[in-house]
Order: structure tokens, then C-alpha cells, then sequence
């Protein structure tokens, strides 16, 4: 990334997506970057653009719900490290889980993107959409996002929904998609029209497909239109040589990828399923031996989220989703429910969109042994009370730095802070070994669920923790 930063910060884009979802999570685990470290290198080589992160809400970059304390102090470390704008969603669409996020950002004197992410269903409709975008322009935000995770939204849907906030909101919107089912570049032009503010595009070859339309496409495509961005002879060499160099990172990343991966596919009209999931999910059920299911795993989806009320697809709900469907395949429709799809139905992530299946919720409450629940899952009986003051003590004990920064990473990711470390402390000798030039036989595991992890409970303390454990 650092040999495109200059060229990256001088073009002139709104903003530049540096950080949160699964980076944070893939650069500590696979890449032993201490998060906030990357953060800081990637701020100083891009200066002059805002950064921009992806923000899970009260789940922060992760998948659990944590203390009002720990996602403020998130937030605000990471303004302190020169992030600029929050883009803060919740994946069943939740207010309440996205309320102390959006004060924490504002507080920390940054701006805050309220996120509405887009699905379609019986209980989805533009009014819907318009009055979400409303309440979170009511509870502080800066801007509002139209977040089409899955690349779903056909070009008249988006000019109706961005006509309908323009017309009852005062702050800016933006929208996101992706090219999954090849409506991304053709959506934008109609949100263009409908005088949305901003779009989000990507570069070649990390463009298309299940990523976003490609910078020079858009601008080809919005060539005489009166809202086309200025740009010069200067702009498009640096987008090419942002390009010429991706490409040589592509080629050296080719045991990760998957030309299937950026291809239209139109089935995803269908599944809904995010571009990042489908890319795991088809490796998953490989190795388990099961490609010959996945369109009927496929086909489960669409059963799942209307038992489970019609929820979104994205981080997390897309994976554990997937996960449900993949069960009821290989074990029986509703045979077995996996933890996280039972806290779905009982109300432990949220409320869903439309009711949940009584059904469902029944063998769930069952299965799980707790009882649901309305109020924000944060305040739950049983939910994450690991505060501030409990992580600094946690840090202390293992005699690492307590600063904000490490409390949050701690928060969320104990296990591979603690193996960061070791690999810090290990003798020089050792942590630089030469890499052999020779490609591994398989990808690392996603940090999303792997399809063969097996579940477990376990209360240490009092204290009730979900696990799961992979098989190798």
C-alpha cells in the first residue's frame, strides 16, 4: 500500500478507506501488525486526504456487543491516530446500537456517517429506508450512507431513496456498492442524477466484481455529465501508476484469489450474499467436501432470514446466516441452531426488521437455555461487561502496555495481542527468518467462522463465554 499513498493523496478524493471491518483483525492475525501502528504509517503517507473506517457499531470491528466505555475509547484512539470519518452501521439496522458510537465520534470532535445497510424483502421499502436516514440525522449524524453490501440495488431503487433523503434531510449522502450482479456503475450514475453527494469507487485490479466500480470506469462513464469530477492529465497518470503497481501486488497475492470473485454474477439478486462472504463461503464448503451442496446451501439462505425476521446480510449477521443454512443442509432444516443464530432470535444482536419466526424463537430459547430479550443486548443479562478498568488490569497482569490502544485491541482480540508480543519478544534471530518464495498450500483460515468450528460455552468466573474450536 505505502509505494500508492502519495500518489493516492494527491488526487483529490473525498475520502480514503484506511481502516476497521476485517483489516484490523487480518493485519494483527496474519500480518502481526499492532493495529494502530498501521494506522499511523498509513496517515502519514496519505496527509492531506480524510480517512475514512468501517465501524460495526457497538460491536466495534468485531462480532460480540461491548461496554459503552470500550467503543468510546476506540473511537477516540482512533481520532487520536488521525482517523477522520466514522462510517458506523449496525447490521439488523438498529439505532440504539450505533446511538454511542455516533456520540463518541462527534465528541471526539470527528465526523460521524450513519450507515442504513440495504436489503431487499416484504418489510424493506423506500419509506423505510428514508425514515431510518432521518432518525440518524436526528441522533447527530454527519452524513448518511447508503451501504449496499452485496451489490443489490437497482438504479431506479437508489434514485428513490436518494431523491427521499434529499428532500427531508439537510446533511450529506453517499452510497457504496459493489459490482457483484453488475448494477454497481449504472446505480451510481442514477444516484448521481438523484444529486447524491458522494460515491465510492476502488482502483484496478482490486475494482469490479465483488469490489467497487473502478475509479477510471466511473469517470469514463460520467465524461460530458455536469456533475463529473474535475480531474487532470496528472490524475489519470497517478491512477495508473496506482494501477501498474496493484497489479504486481495482485499477481504476488494470487494464492488468495479467485477469478470467479470478480465476475457479474446475477445469482446474487438471488442469495444477497456479500462478496466477501461468497469468496469464503466457497472455499469453506470446499473443504468440507461439499461444493456439490452449494446451491442448495445457496437456496437456504433466503429460508433462514425470513425465519430469523428478514435480517440484512453483512458482518456478522451474512456469517452467521450462512452458517444456519449450511446446517440445515447437512443436518435437517432447524435440526440444529448455532448459537449466534439463536441470539438472533431472541433478540441478543438487536431487533430484526419484521418479527421472528414464534417457531424458531421457541427451539432457539430452547437450544440456547435463555429466554429473549427487547432491551439494547449490551445491557443484557450476560452480555460483555469487560470495562475499561477490568482490560487495564487484564494488560498489567501480563505485563504489557495499558494505554487506550492496547485495551481496546485487548478487548477484541486477547489471543492475538498476547502471540504479537511474543513474536515482539522472541530474539531478533528468530523473527527474521527470510520467507521462502514459494507460494502455501492452502490460504490462512477467514477470521470470519470457519463452516467446521464446532461451538462451546464456557463460564469462568460467573462469567459466560461463547468459543469456537476449528478442526485442523
Amino acid at each position: 500500500m505505502l509505494p500508492v499513498c502519495t500518489d493516492l493523496d494527491e488526487i483529490g478524493f473525498g475520502s480514503l478507506e484506511t481502516w476497521g471491518g476485517a483489516t484490523i483483525d487480518a493485519g494483527l492475525r496474519f500480518l502481526d501488525e499492532f493495529p494502530f501502528d498501521r494506522l499511523d504509517a498509513l496517515k502519514k503517507a496519505c496527509p492531506k486526504t480524510p480517512h475514512m473506517m468501517l465501524l460495526r457499531g457497538q460491536n466495534i470491528v468485531q462480532y460480540a456487543h461491548f461496554p459503552d466505555d470500550v467503543v468510546t475509547a476506540f473511537i477516540h484512539a482512533s481520532a487520536k491516530h488521525g482517523m477522520d470519518i466514522f462510517r458506523i452501521f449496525d447490521a439488523l439496522n438498529d439505532p440504539r446500537n450505533m446511538q454511542t458510537a455516533i456520540d463518541a465520534a462527534k465528541s471526539a470532535g470527528k465526523q460521524a456517517h450513519g450507515t442504513i445497510c440495504y436489503t431487499t424483502s416484504p418489510v424493506h421499502t423506500t419509506a423505510k429506508f428514508i425514515e431510518l436516514g432521518c432518525q440518524l440525522e436526528e441522533m447527530g449524524c454527519d452524513a448518511i450512507v447508503i451501504k449496499d453490501m452485496a451489490g443489490l440495488i437497482p438504479p431506479m431503487h437508489a434514485k428513490q431513496i436518494i431523491e427521499g433523503l434529499k428532500k427531508q434531510i439537510k446533511i450529506p449522502v453517499w452510497i457504496h456498492t459493489h459490482d457483484t450482479a453488475g448494477l454497481g456503475a449504472t446505480t451510481y450514475l442514477a444516484a448521481i442524477d438523484a444529486g447524491v453527494d458522494a460515491i465510492d469507487v476502488a482502483v484496478s485490479p482490486f475494482a469490479n466484481g465483488t469490489g467497487q466500480p473502478d475509479t477510471i470506469r466511473m469517470l469514463a462513464l460520467l465524461k460530458d455529465h455536469t456533475r463529473c469530477p474535475e480531474y487532470s492529465k496528472e490524475d489519470y497518470e497517478r491512477l495508473g501508476r496506482i494501477r501498474t503497481h496493484l497489479q504486481k501486488v495482485y499477481q504476488e497475492l494470487s494464492t488468495f484469489t479467485s477469478h470467479i470473485n470478480e465476475i457479474v454474477d446475477s445469482d446474487t439478486l438471488l442469495y444477497q450474499v456479500p462478496g466477501g462472504m461468497l469468496s469464503n463461503f466457497r472455499d469453506q464448503l470446499k473443504q468440507q467436501k461439499m461444493e456439490d451442496k452449494f446451491d442448495a446451501v445457496f437456496a437456504e439462505i433466503p429460508v433462514v432470514r425470513e425465519a430469523l425476521g428478514w435480517i440484512p446480510l453483512v458482518t456478522p449477521t451474512s456469517q452467521i446466516v450462512g452458517m444456519q443454512a449450511f446446517l440445515n443442509v447437512k443436518f435437517g432444516r432447524w435440526k440444529q441452531i448455532s448459537p449466534q443464530a439463536a441470539d438472533i432470535a431472541l433478540g441478543y444482536y438487536g431487533v430484526t426488521p419484521a418479527p421472528v419466526n414464534p417457531e424458531i424463537q421457541k427451539l432457539a430459547a430452547k437450544q440456547a437455555g435463555k429466554d429473549p430479550i427487547t432491551c439494547r443486548p449490551v445491557e443484557a443479562p450476560g452480555s460483555n461487561h469487560t470495562h475499561m478498568a477490568d482490560l487495564r488490569k487484564q494488560l498489567q497482569t501480563a505485563n504489557l502496555p495499558d494505554n487506550d490502544e492496547h485495551c481496546v485491541i485487548q478487548a477484541m482480540f486477547p489471543a492475538q495481542l498476547a502471540t504479537h508480543y511474543a513474536n515482539k519478544n522472541k530474539p531478533k534471530a528468530e523473527t527474521t527468518v527470510p520467507v521462502p518464495a514459494v507460494k502455501p498450500d492452502k490460504a490462512p483460515a477467514s477470521p470470519s467462522q470457519p463452516i467446521n468450528a464446532k461451538q462451546y460455552a464456557l463460564t469462568i468466573d460467573g462469567k459466560r463465554l461463547e468459543v469456537q474450536v476449528e478442526e485442523l
